[in-house]
């Protein structure tokens, strides 16, 4: 392959390598925070005595999330397990934050 058809193929890609790699590494920068602020959320919880049924909700989704999107690339059934868990556990916790607040409320 000469170096024309290369530049041609690589014109024709549809897909930016740069701005793969720009999602990407903006994404695992979102992880961190993200972990980071459940934890902090976690621990102010624990602190003044509170629950965290909404942030735990929101926690297992991302996990059942993110689990289902390695599932649909690496196929791996570990993956697929993690993402039926993860779902069950958002919607039980869903369940417990949105009983608890209109019991509360009542």
């Amino acid at each position: 392959m000469n170096k024309e058809e290369i530049l041609k193929k690589s014109r024709e890609q549809q897909e930016d390598e740069g701005a793969v790699y720009a999602d990407n590494k903006g994404r695992r920068y979102g992880y961190i925070a993200f972990g980071f602020l459940y934890v902090i959320i976690k621990l102010f919880g624990l602190f003044t005595k509170q629950n965290n049924y909404a942030a735990d909700s929101m926690f297992f989704a991302y996990i059942a999330a993110e689990a289902y999107g390695k599932y649909r690339i690496t196929k791996a059934k570990s993956m697929v397990v993690l993402t039926v868990l993860g779902a069950i556990a958002s919607i039980l916790t869903l369940d417990r934050y949105v009983t608890n607040i209109l019991c509360i409320g009542a």
